[in-house]
């Protein structure tokens, strides 16, 4: 491995391309899939977009620039390339399927999430491509819709979030389910191309969210741990569970997360705030070793208690160095725009600023890992339709006049 320089910091293209050479086809919304392509674009691939005329559903979700468009849809699409093509009807739904098929070597890749029966299904694909990849994406695997927000209700995690005297569910912003899923769909279709290379053979997958999010409680033990105890976890607030985390404020209102996963850790939280002396009296006390993450946790709100007025004692800045200097694991609370902040100023950050078209100036990010010591810049989402004729073109064969025909007959935009 090599290691990073100044110079090989950021690179002005792709830091690296694994998937050069191949083409995915994406028909799809949201989040999911649409996150997928654009981490199969970070990685190399040819990812094209098909959208209906005007757009899908997620054309103009929020948050959205002053102008209206969608800072979501941009910042999901980066580095893809778009296809508008009415596949809602018999010469659309023809096109996509002989786009998606098209020979190459690396082509014959189709992720979606489409619903209803105009969706093309894997037999009428593998029948003109054997070695055909499709990986599809749907709510439920009985077909029947759901999307992260549902989901996550059915998984349990709004009722083990929030404060331990709230009653009520307790939803968090983030689609830690989409997101998850989209990996899992980029990881799957790397894992096919693979498998085709070595075999020859294509794959047919499918993949639902509901079960990728069970997977995930069930993967970090929740699901046993319930059927284990015969009811379900309480809530614990900011407090985090099976060791000692919790949130402090300073002195000037701030407020800071600190944790002490490690015995190295919980002997440099007590160092630094000269509270061992008292711990170690209540070891004895309690009859508890706080050398134990589990002890620390039976115990959190004790200590909590004890390490709260050293926090309250010290301003943000105080708490900071005194922290930084005895290696002790916390972070401070940032609100999103101090976070585009840090974000723009960090060496080595996947943030960097895009000139999007529609939007202009825009604060993007780039892939999250940094091959061989370097890192791609991020890459702007195509105008909707810009690639139409282009891809048509390239992939297909078809002139201008015969796109010009298809647009007279509306399937395509």
């Amino acid at each position: 491995m090599v290691g990073s320089t100044p110079e090989a910091d950021l690179d002005e293209t792709v830091a690296s391309a694994p998937l050069a050479g191949h083409r995915v086809v994406e028909a799809a919304s949201f989040v999911a899939v649409p996150s997928a392509g654009m981490t199969l674009a970070q990685l190399g691939a040819d990812v094209i977009r098909v959208d209906p005329p005007g757009g899908g559903p997620d054309m103009y979700r929020w948050p959205v620039a002053d102008n209206g468009a969608s800072l979501f849809w941009t910042n999901l699409n980066k580095g893809k390339r778009s296809v508008v093509i009415d596949y809602r009807g018999d010469i659309g739904r023809e096109l996509l399927i002989e786009l998606v098929t098209a020979p190459g070597e690396g082509a014959g890749v189709f992720i979606d999430n489409m619903v209803g029966g105009r969706r093309p299904n894997y037999a009428e694909l593998r029948e003109r491509r054997p070695d055909m990849i499709h990986v599809h994406l749907e709510g439920r695997n009985d077909g029947s819709p759901a999307v992260d927000y549902t989901i996550n209700a059915e998984v349990g995690v709004p009722l083990m979030t929030g404060p331990d005297d709230t009653r009520s569910p307790v939803n968090h912003v983030v689609p830690a389910w989409d997101l998850l899923t989209g990996m899992t769909v980029a990881a799957t279709v790397s894992a096919a191309l693979l498998h085709r290379r070595l075999t020859g053979e294509g794959a047919q997958v499918d993949l639902a969210l509901m079960d990728v999010a069970l997977a995930g409680v069930g993967n970090m033990g929740w699901l046993a741990e319930a059927e284990a105890r015969g009811r379900p976890r309480p809530r614990h607030g900011n407090h985090m569970f099976g060791a000692f985390g919790t949130d402090f404020a300073t002195a000037d209102g701030r407020r800071v997360m600190v944790v002490a996963l490690t015995e190295r850790q919980w002997e440099a939280l007590c160092a630094v705030t000269e509270t061992g002396p008292v711990f170690k009296a209540l070891e004895q006390v309690l009859g508890a070793d706080l050398q134990l993450e589990g002890d620390r946790y039976r115990l959190r709100e004790t200590i909590a208690s004890v390490l709260r007025p050293w926090f309250l004692q010290r301003d943000f800045d105080t708490v900071r160095a005194l922290l930084d200097r005895a290696r002790v694991l916390w972070s401070p609370y940032l609100d999103m725009t101090e976070v585009s902040q840090v974000a723009r100023q960090a060496r080595m950050s996947p943030a960097q600023e895009v000139d999007q078209p529609g939007i202009g100036p825009m604060l993007a990010t780039a892939e999250p890992w940094r091959w061989h010591g370097a890192r791609g810049r991020p890459q702007p989402a195509p105008v909707l339709s810009e690639g139409t004729e282009e891809v048509l073109g390239d992939v297909l064969g078809l002139t201008s006049q015969e796109i010009g025909r298809l647009r007279e007959r509306g399937a395509v935009g």
